[in-house]
């Protein structure tokens, strides 16, 4: 082999050593407009550029991360047959608002109740979204629907929530001071207003009949 074909070959694998370093380099797909000018005093046309990069696409295709081109622009990427081996699951603790602790309090206490109650108890609205969440994370579900005007749902406490407050029964709910101390329960005054004899469980339930003159005096909409 003659020096100058050494030179060459030389020459070829240092280009191609460059391309490789700058697609590792680059966070974004690389079209090769923007590898060719990194080659201007070497003289490499465009045909010299893609046999490099077809070349390494070869070299990668057995590894754990393969060269791709994808519209006119290249790649690092994982391996495909890598990707599902490579999914995490990571668990998220999501801090809960005031406005849903609130809610899951009255509802835990005050179960089965309905919407219009809750935001009766807590003195504003209550918005959908915070019910959601507590959905979301499997603490609350719908109740039966009330056999009154407009037969509203009802809003219950789940066995899920009975196990991540560690709660063999709702009947060992913890009292108010337990729950404000829990971050729990808001120390807002439309909470403390609640009448401390109603938050135990044996007057939660109470007389359907006498639910609904309640809440017709209240002007609560069933």
């Amino acid at each position: 082999m003659s020096e100058a074909q050494e030179a060459r070959e030389a020459q070829y694998e240092l280009n191609k050593r460059l391309v490789e370093a700058i697609l590792f380099a680059s966070a974004a797909p690389v079209p090769l407009s923007r590898i060719m000018p990194y080659f201007s005093e070497e003289g490499m046309e465009q045909k010299g550029l893609r046999d490099c990069l077809k070349e390494l696409q070869e070299e990668y295709a057995g590894r754990g991360i393969n060269l791709l081109e994808v519209d006119g622009k290249w790649m690092f990427r994982t391996a495909h047959d890598l990707a599902d081996m490579m999914t995490t699951e990571k668990q998220v603790h999501k801090k809960l608002s005031r406005a849903a602790m609130e809610t899951l309090s009255i509802i835990a206490y005050h179960q089965p109740v309905t919407r219009a109650e809750i935001e009766n108890i807590r003195g504003v609205s209550t918005n959908k979204g915070t019910l959601d969440t507590l959905m979301e994370m499997g603490w609350v579900k719908p109740g039966r629907r009330r056999e009154t005007l407009g037969r509203p749902l009802t809003w219950v406490t789940t066995t899920d929530f009975l196990d991540h407050f560690s709660l063999e029964s709702l009947i060992d709910l913890p009292g108010m001071d337990e729950m404000k101390a829990a971050g729990l329960l808001d120390r807002r005054p439309a909470i403390e207003t609640i009448n401390q004899d109603d938050l135990f469980m044996g007057q939660v339930y109470k007389d359907e009949e006498a639910e609904a003159g309640q809440d017709e005096d209240l002007g609560v909409e069933r």
